[in-house]
């Protein structure tokens, strides 16, 4: 299966809409649908935060393996342990969100809105 085949794919069956998709990606409906159409690929940022939102690989998305989820299994707790050891509270919310530009801001605030509206459901 071919990627523009995939993501319409999941896409679906997440229930987004091509219009929401473009908004999390910080790109056009436009775009959303020429990526579906097969007219049109994604550059590898985007390929990377297209599987993030879909918690698929790379490799799925490409339609170069059909297993679509990362095999390693992440907790909550070994998450936030990873954080806590990497960054700072302070370079959290000081250094790192500050030193992003609006766009970059709105997309992390689109992915938590995102995040948070798929448990909720």
């Amino acid at each position: 299966m071919k990627f523009n085949n995939r993501l319409q794919l999941i896409r679906k069956e997440k229930k987004l809409s091509r219009a929401e998709l473009a908004d999390m990606l910080g790109i056009s409906y436009s775009t959303v649908a020429k990526y579906e159409s097969g007219t049109r690929e994604p550059d590898l940022d985007t390929l990377e935060k297209i599987s993030i939102i879909f918690n698929v690989t790379t490799d799925y998305l490409l339609g170069k393996s059909d297993k679509s989820h990362l095999t390693e299994v992440i907790t909550i707790e070994s998450m936030i342990e990873k954080i806590a050891k990497e960054f700072t509270y302070a370079d959290l919310m000081f250094n790192d969100l500050a030193n992003m530009t609006v766009q970059q801001l709105e997309e992390v605030y689109q992915f938590i809105k995102f995040k948070r509206n798929q448990k909720e459901n």
